[in-house]
């Protein structure tokens, strides 16, 4: 067994971050595409790079709703992201950090234990949630005893509190809003004002990235996307890719008509900022939900009174939703106006967000009692399950 190197393989629902503990890593997406324009041949995971034509791709995706469901896809894009075209391993030799959901079904537990170690003859393995990661790469460079980590992902928001580096359950809470919420109500909103692109999920997904933010102030941007001419500094064109000259959209100030080029356009005003809103408000669209905010207050007040402070003070955010500008600002905003007025409040953004838990089990690799948190092979043939159950509290 190699004892230098562990190969972390942060498996979200829409990319998966992974390398060797002794790297940087991959972000690959966790996904199986098919194109219009190459009808014969899917594209898995960081495939898509070879794609002419990526217009109206149809997503094959392992995930619903934050769980993993189509095990088919999944093992193919496992044995894409082990193979030599993307980050090879051999798991006989290396351990294995890998993460999955926050209160995960035993049925899929189960099945992904015993694939790794049956199909890919892994021989140590580590099966942990990603805030655990995110928790343990802010304890440790921060030594504070309490978290919140806040993971806005693909398909969920979640606010998870720790104390003293364990999972206080009874403060978890979940919002059904992440960046698939997001992408699919810009859809509808871009095809019902302008231009259909209810079929363009991956064009309209870079959109969101390229030219979203979070507003500090909603009625007030409100009132400047109302306005006309140059008043209205939040309105912009967003040059679409046309797939010969350009591969990716960019965001450009409004042209007169006149000087338009021959590239096809979306116009985009209040959806820069309403859209990335949902997460703050999930009421807008009918998701009976608590915004972030009130969801970080409710999850500390849920905590024994005496952490209450140490979990104020530090608060981090993740996941690729918090890349928004003006994420880590509103959230701040927000608390420190919810909470008490003695209580110091502490909002940080990691410095990466997406591979900010990876870089967590980078480090939990170098800590001196990392096996004692794994299941071996044997273990688990001797054991079997119910080990597997006990080792790994998710």
């Amino acid at each position: 067994m190699s004892e230098t190197t562990c190969y972390i393989l942060d498996n979200g629902a829409y990319t998966a971050k992974v390398g060797f503990s002794n790297g940087e890593p991959k972000v690959v997406p966790n996904c199986i595409m098919k194109a219009k324009s190459e009808r014969r041949r899917p594209f898995i995971g960081s495939q898509i790079d070879e794609c002419r034509d990526a217009s109206g791709l149809f997503y094959i995706l392992p995930f619903q709703k934050g769980f993993l469901t189509n095990w088919d896809s999944q093992k193919t894009i496992w044995d894409f992201i082990f193979s030599k075209e993307c980050c090879p391993v051999n798991l006989s030799e290396t351990p294995l950090i890998v993460t999955e959901p926050i209160f995960n079904f035993s049925s899929v537990q189960e099945a992904m234990t015993e694939i790794f170690f049956e199909e890919y003859e892994c021989q140590t393995i580590l099966r942990v949630n990603a805030t655990d990661l995110a928790e343990y790469h802010y304890r440790k460079t921060h030594n504070n005893e309490c978290t919140v980590v806040v993971d806005s992902g693909y398909s969920f928001t979640y606010i998870v509190p720790y104390i003293k580096g364990k999972k206080y359950k009874t403060g978890i809470r979940r919002i059904d809003v992440g960046g698939k919420v997001l992408t699919n109500h810009l859809k509808e909103i871009l095809s019902y004002r302008q231009l259909n692109v209810m079929e363009e999920s991956y064009v309209i997904n870079q959109v969101k990235e390229d030219s979203c933010f979070v507003s500090q102030d909603f009625m007030a941007d409100m009132e400047i996307a109302k306005q006309k001419g140059p008043n209205n500094t939040i309105v912009k064109d967003y040059v679409l890719p046309d797939y010969t000259t350009l591969r990716r959209g960019y965001l450009r100030d409004v042209v007169k008509p006149d000087e338009d080029l021959e590239q096809q356009t979306l116009r985009l005003n209040n959806e820069r900022f309403s859209i990335p809103e949902l997460i703050f408000r999930p009421s807008d669209v009918g998701i009976p939900q608590m915004g972030i905010s009130e969801a970080i207050m409710n999850s500390i007040e849920a905590c024994p009174e005496e952490n209450m402070e140490s979990l104020l003070e530090n608060i981090v955010l993740c996941g690729g939703n918090t890349l928004f500008k003006g994420f880590r600002d509103r959230t701040f905003n927000e608390v420190r106006s919810l909470a008490l007025d003695h209580f110091d409040v502490n909002v940080t953004l990691g410095d990466n967000p997406v591979t900010y838990a990876w870089e967590g089990g980078k480090m939990m690799f170098r800590d001196p009692d990392f096996y004692s948190f794994c299941l071996t092979r044997e273990e688990y043939e001797e054991e079997g399950r119910s080990l597997a159950f006990e080792r790994f509290d998710i």
